[in-house]
């Protein structure tokens, strides 16, 4: 069993900085692509920014040049440096991991942290 903890959200106002973490605890190996996604009141749950074990990244295009993802595989963390908020970027943010090899060698799937939430107001 994986468990995914965030930290980092709060309050800021528009055009302030947060930085995310999630920490990753369990019998685990690697992990293959970490996202974060978020939920905003009322809508579904969009991804925000991913990045594989090679050190690859994806970003939603609301996000671009705002937003940089991060990750330590030593450290089983990642990371989300959120720059010049929006109000639109408040959401409950989720750190998800679609694949996790354990150390006795299992293949385990779709991960999901409790989420943090963050606050941007105008």
């Amino acid at each position: 069993q994986v468990q995914l903890v965030e930290s980092g959200g709060g309050w800021v106002q528009a055009g302030g900085s947060l930085r995310l973490s999630c920490v990753a605890s369990g019998k685990i190996l690697r992990m293959n692509v970490m996202d974060w996604y978020r939920q905003a009141p009322g809508k579904q749950r969009e991804m925000v920014a991913g990045i594989g074990s090679d050190g690859s990244t994806n970003y939603a295009r609301s996000v671009e040049g705002r937003f940089t993802i991060s990750r330590d595989n030593a450290k089983n963390t990642v990371y989300l440096q959120m720059n010049s908020l929006k109000p639109e970027d408040t959401a409950v943010y989720y750190c998800h991991v679609d694949e996790v090899v354990t150390t006795n060698h299992h293949w385990e799937y779709d991960y999901w942290g409790q989420g943090t939430q963050v606050t941007v107001s105008s």
